[in-house]
């Protein structure tokens, strides 16, 4: 009879700070590295940025020193990577110091991310961008850790955060849109829920989606965001489609119908449907901008 498998352990949280020490780690210990040799973490999702946050880290810094020690491991390049620590290294520059103390330990690759990842992930205001490739690179390194099941990996994803497997995989789809369009949702001008949608269009539908929001100034609601993710999974979404949808207007009074005989006089028989709409769309967006061009010249007159 065979014997069964045991369960994948995945390594703990505590184990991987070195809480539990190991043989291979005990000669660790917080020395001072030169800030020069410290570099970002690789794909580092979180934002380091000079607010009112990075002020009082300053004040702290130069009032009490780094009182935790950042967390890094070696380069195969020369110099250390940041696991955690990326705002006070950057306090200790604004500080004018050239050194910070630092814990050095060898962690792997996914060790690093779990790591970066889970010291991160609480702080306050954390954008959406920063929790969807956070919790996408996190994912990804426990799935090459052996974790069983994508629903059950993405639970313990977001363990930490207090964040369920839902939502986790809700973030997780939010990391295949463009930056652009991510920054709308950072903006909260598309709500994560429409965001999820369009994370299902290819990256360039999404081009001419941010192109659409840019010129019209208009943001896809819900229901437009699940028409533009049909028509894409069905493959019959382009330029024109995604102006037509944007543009419409829902229980508008005014219904203008072009027959469709009168305008395939003016275009080549060969041009399919889609073909017309988008050298419509085309001029009319050249007319716009020529229309936009003459009222600034009217102004500066």
């Amino acid at each position: 009879m065979r014997r069964p498998k045991k369960d994948i352990q995945l390594t703990s949280y505590d184990k991987l700070l070195g809480l539990e020490e190991t043989p291979e780690k005990s000669m660790n210990q917080v020395v001072e590295i030169e800030l020069e040799k410290l570099y970002p973490f690789k794909n580092h999702p979180f934002h380091v940025s000079d607010d009112e946050k990075m002020a009082e880290t300053v004040e702290s810094i130069k009032n009490y020193g780094v009182l935790n020690p950042a967390l890094v491991r070696p380069r195969s390049e020369g110099g250390y990577e940041l696991i955690s620590g990326h705002r006070r290294k950057r306090g200790c520059e604004l500080c004018g110091k050239t050194t910070m103390p630092v814990l050095v330990r060898n962690y792997t690759d996914d060790e690093a991310v779990i790591i970066m990842v889970d010291s991160n992930i609480q702080r306050e205001n954390i954008l959406p961008s920063e929790k969807a490739h956070a919790y996408k690179m996190k994912y990804d390194a426990m799935k090459h850790q052996g974790s069983k099941g994508e629903k059950y990996t993405a639970d313990m994803v977001g363990e930490t955060a207090g964040d369920s497997g839902r939502t986790v995989q809700r973030y997780i789809r939010l990391a295949s849109l463009s930056d652009g369009l991510l920054e709308y949702v950072d903006d909260n001008k598309i709500p994560m829920i429409v965001g999820e949608k369009l994370s299902y269009l290819k990256p360039q539908e999404q081009e001419w989606l941010l192109e659409g929001i840019v010129n019209s100034n208009i943001f896809p609601t819900k229901q437009q965001a699940e028409q533009l993710k049909e028509c894409s999974a069905n493959g019959k979404l382009n330029q024109g489609y995604i102006y037509a949808i944007l543009l419409k207007k829902e229980n508008s009074k005014i219904n203008v119908t072009i027959p469709a005989k009168k305008i395939g006089n003016y275009f080549p028989e060969t041009y399919s449907k889609e073909q017309i709409e988008e050298v419509i769309f085309m001029l009319l967006d050249k007319w716009k901008q020529n229309r936009e061009g003459v009222a600034d010249a009217e102004d500066t007159v």
